[in-house]
């Protein structure tokens, strides 16, 4: 290894010492929390069981259904295997909450890319919500990077029925929300516009604080397994949870009114969601921990890095403006081959399905595209910036830095 390399990393991993306890804090919180629902819902072996056919009475699917519910102080919960990613479990909210002639407004400006052609303001429009008679508005955050309220409640209508927040950034440059940040939106609907419901992307942003938007108010909160609840072992899957009348509406959308959560089977085990929702919050640790150090290595080397290693955080996304098209290249590269899986393997950008301009990804996972493993990827525009996700360990997130450092600096992208 570089010893120049390895150098300029410990000393960052010195800078970042404050923010790790802080980290570590919030982790020992939460894992308190999911063990208090555990032991209250009286988890057993027998919950892993697998079911088949309609999955009547399915016990591990209902009690993990509950202690979500439970984690995110929320009246119930859809927890499934079936849900494929975020992008769908947020399009059966949509599809579930909104009816022709209705309005969805985004309340965080634009949605994340893959969420265009769900809402029908990029592609052909089929199958969309706009397709459907739904109409769309989105509202843009302040300089700052807050909600505008003012600007919310002027572009209110009688026909809003959903309110959006994403949580995350995406691909976008503006901040990440705090849960606390939903806050006031949600007491001006509930006081204002009681007919529109708030529904939170929040996707990346499990387990990263103490609280979720839920407590703050939020009717639905929607998230996807293979990222941070699934604490890397969940196989797939997607989570829903909120208001007991919203999810049911939600339900009927994922199976057929009148039958809703009562029936899904899932013929393999449910011990790697339990598991895996057992281990979230430390793994979700360690992939904040993995993000604050590559903050802390590129600010150091003069780079633009959101947010700053020292500051709190929401989300396990690090975006690291990489300035040009070969340095980011380079970096995804360099975490591609200091992947476990498919390290041979070197990506290039591309088309990829969903999204407005081409992508490169790395994603060395166990699970096929999960970005609670550490990931890397990036839409090919200016500012060139490469969004870090991701750790299943800090060792290995400490590693692969040093090791893309490395791959960068022999391509002389450093």
């Amino acid at each position: 290894m570089n010893s120049e390399i390895i150098k300029a990393v410990e000393a960052a991993q010195e800078a970042c010492r404050d923010a790790f306890q802080r980290i570590d804090q919030i982790a020992l919180v939460n894992t308190g929390k999911v063990l208090d629902a555990f032991q209250n819902h009286q988890v057993a072996a027998r919950h892993f069981a697998p079911t088949t056919g309609y999955g009547y009475d399915d016990v591990g699917r209902d009690t993990l259904e509950r202690i979500f519910a439970d984690l995110f102080e929320a009246d119930a919960a859809i927890v499934r295997p079936q849900i494929a990613s975020g992008t769908h479990a947020l399009s059966l909210c949509l599809f579930g909450l909104l009816r022709p002639g209705d309005e969805l407004m985004y309340a965080s400006s634009g949605p994340y890319d893959t969420l265009e052609e769900v809402i029908g303001i990029r592609g052909s429009g089929v199958g969309s919500l706009k397709e459907m008679g739904v109409s769309y508005a989105q509202v843009e955050m302040t300089e700052d990077g807050r909600l505008d309220l003012a600007g919310i409640r002027n572009a209110m209508k009688p026909n809003t029925r959903v309110v959006a927040v994403q949580r995350s950034r995406g691909y976008s440059s503006r901040p990440s929300l705090m849960p606390e940040d939903i806050a006031p939106l949600s007491k001006m609907l509930k006081e204002e516009f009681p007919n529109a419901c708030l529904m939170v992307d929040n996707c990346y942003g499990e387990f990263v604080c103490e609280k979720e938007p839920s407590h703050y108010g939020a009717d639905v909160c929607v998230g996807s397994l293979i990222k941070n609840p699934g604490g890397g072992m969940a196989p797939t899957g997607g989570y829903i949870v909120g208001r007991q009348d919203l999810i049911e509406r939600i339900s009927y959308r994922l199976t057929a009114p009148g039958i809703g959560l009562e029936v899904g089977s899932y013929a393999g085990s449910y011990q790697p969601f339990y598991q895996g929702l057992f281990m979230a919050p430390h793994v979700v640790a360690q992939a904040v921990k993995t993000a604050t150090l590559a903050a802390a290595v590129f600010d150091a080397m003069g780079m633009h890095t959101t947010p700053h290693y020292s500051a709190p955080r929401t989300d396990i996304i690090q975006a690291l403006d990489l300035v040009t098209p070969e340095r980011l290249v380079a970096f995804c590269q360099g975490i591609q081959t200091a992947s476990p899986i498919d390290s041979m393997a070197l990506p290039e950008p591309w088309d990829m399905p969903g999204y407005q301009h081409q992508v490169i990804m790395a994603a060395g996972t166990f699970v096929s595209g999960a970005s609670i493993e550490l990931s890397a990827d990036a839409p090919m525009r200016e500012p060139y910036t490469a969004f870090l996700q991701g750790g299943l360990s800090y060792s290995h997130g400490k590693l692969a830095l040093i090791r893309t450092l490395e791959y960068m600096q022999k391509k002389g992208c450093l």
